[in-house]
C-alpha cells in the first residue's frame, strides 16, 4: 500500500497498522523475539500493536489534539522499531537485550518519516519521543529526578511521554513487572512540582537554560548575566538545502566563516583531509571573537559532537550562540545540490540524511528551524518555545 504523510496522519488506526504491516521494518520487528520475563506477549511487532491499543483506552486521549493522538500513535509504531537490529542474547544470563534500540530507533523513525514527507516539526517530534520513551520508568534510578524531568522538557513533552509510558506498559503481558505502572507516576509528579509537565521549564534567561545543559550539577535557580560580548549564528543543514540563500535573505551585512569557502582558498578536495580547513575555520572565528564583532559560521553541522566543538569555542568568548537549522523538504534539497556548479553526490547527501542529528535549544541559547509550514522560528524572541515542537 504505497501512502503519504497526509493520507497517513489522517487515516484510522487499523488502516495505518495494515499499512506499516507491509513495510520491511515492521516485518523484521514480526520476526523479532523478545525476553519472555518482560514481554511474554511474543514479538515486537505483536507488542508494538497492543502499544498502539492501548493508547486510545487512555483516560487522557480523548482530551488529545488530533496532532497530539498522530504524534503518541507513530511514537508506537516506532518506539522498538530497532530492536530487530540490537537484539542478542546477554551470555552470562541468557537474557534477550536490545541496547541502545530507543537512540537507533530515532534514527529509523527519522529516516521513514521524511521519505513520507513528514512535516518537519512533527517529525522531530515523534523522533525524539522514540529516543526518550524509556526515560520515565527509570527516574527515581537517576541522582536528581528534578534535572531529568527539566532536561527532558525541552526535548520532548513530558506530557505525551509520560501518556506514551503508560501505553507502553500496558501493552504488554510479563511473567514479571520489574517496573510497575506505579513507577511512571513519580514522572508526572516531579514534572509537575517543577513547572514543566505540559511546557518546557522556565529558565531564567537563555543563558540559564545554556548553562544548565553544559553543567554537570547545574543549578535551576541561578539567574546568570546576559552580556554577550557578540553573537555566532551556526548554519546547520544538508548541502543543498539553502543556507548560503538564508544568508544573504537574513544576514547580508555580517562576515562569513564558511568551510567551503575555506576549502577553495586553501585549495582542499572535500575528501582530502579537512584538518587544514578546521584549523583556518577555528582561526577565523576566533578573530572575530577576539574582536566581540557577530559573524556567521556556515557548514554542514549536522552532528550533535561536531556542532559542540564549535560551540565550545564561541562560548568560550562570551558569545551568544543562535543555531540556524534548514531543511527543506528531501526532493528540493536534491533538486538544489543538483543546480550546483560543484553537486554533492546524491548518495553522500542521503547517507548524511541517515546520520544527521537536528539541533535543539539543548545546545545553544537560540534556534531557528527553516523547513515547513509548521516549523516556526525559535530564534532570540522565541526562546520559550520547544525546539522543533
Amino acid at each position: 500500500m504505497v501512502m503519504n504523510w497526509e493520507k497517513l496522519a489522517h487515516s484510522t488506526l487499523s488502516d495505518v497498522l495494515t499499512w506499516a504491516a507491509d513495510q520491511s521494518w515492521a516485518r523484521a520487528m514480526s520476526s523479532c523475539g523478545q525476553d519472555h520475563a518482560w514481554h511474554s506477549e511474543g514479538d515486537v511487532w505483536t507488542h508494538t500493536k497492543m502499544v498502539c491499543a492501548q493508547l486510545a483506552l487512555l483516560d487522557e486521549w480523548a482530551g488529545l489534539t488530533p496532532h497530539e493522538q498522530t504524534v503518541l500513535l507513530f511514537t508506537a509504531l516506532f518506539h522498538d522499531a530497532a530492536k530487530p537490529l540490537t537484539t542478542r542474547v546477554e551470555p552470562t544470563t541468557g537474557r534477550v537485550i536490545s541496547p541502545k534500540h530507543a537512540v537507533k530507533g530515532e534514527h529509523l523513525a527519522r529516516a521513514v518519516l521524511r521519505e513520507l514527507e513528514c512535516p518537519l516539526a512533527t517529525r522531530e517530534e515523534i523522533a525524539r519521543l522514540v529516543r526518550y520513551h524509556g526515560r520515565p520508568a527509570f527516574l527515581l534510578e537517576k541522582p536528581d529526578p528534578n534535572h531529568e524531568v527539566v532536561a527532558l522538557s525541552w526535548l520532548v513533552g513530558n506530557r505525551l511521554l509520560y501518556l506514551f509510558a503508560l501505553a507502553d506498559t500496558r501493552g504488554r503481558t510479563t511473567a514479571e513487572m520489574g517496573r510497575p505502572e506505579e513507577n511512571l507516576h513519580p514522572w508526572r509528579l516531579v514534572a509537575e512540582e517543577n513547572g514543566c509537565f505540559d511546557r518546557p521549564y522556565p529558565f531564567a534567561n537563555d543563558q540559564a537554560r545554556f548553562l544548565f545543559y553544559r553543567q554537570e550539577r547545574p543549578n535551576l535557580h541561578y539567574v546568570p548575566h546576559e552580556n554577550h560580548r557578540c553573537t555566532a549564528i551556526m548554519l546547520s543543514g544538508l548541502p543543498g538545502g539553502g543556507k548560503d540563500a538564508w544568508i544573504a535573505a537574513h544576514e547580508p551585512g555580517l562576515p562569513v566563516v564558511s568551510l567551503d569557502d575555506l576549502r577553495d582558498e586553501l585549495e582542499v578536495d572535500a575528501h582530502d583531509d579537512q584538518g587544514q580547513v578546521i584549523q583556518a575555520g577555528r582561526e577565523r572565528c576566533r578573530e572575530y571573537l577576539r574582536a566581540g564583532q557577530s559573524f556567521v559560521f556556515n557548514a554542514t553541522n549536522l552532528l550533535r559532537q561536531t556542532r559542540r566543538r564549535w560551540i565550545d569555542l564561541f562560548a568560550g568568548y562570551d558569545a551568544r550562540i543562535d543555531v540556524v537549522y534548514i531543511e527543506p523538504p528531501f526532493a528540493v534539497i536534491l533538486d538544489q545540490n543538483a543546480r550546483r556548479s560543484s553537486p554533492v553526490p546524491e548518495r553522500i547527501i542521503r547517507q548524511l540524511a541517515d546520520k544527521s542529528e537536528p539541533p535543539t535549544l539543548a545546545e545553544s541559547h537560540g534556534l531557528r528551524i527553516v523547513g515547513g509550514d509548521d516549523a516556526p522560528s525559535r530564534g532570540r524572541s522565541q526562546a520559550a518555545g520547544r525546539a522543533g515542537a
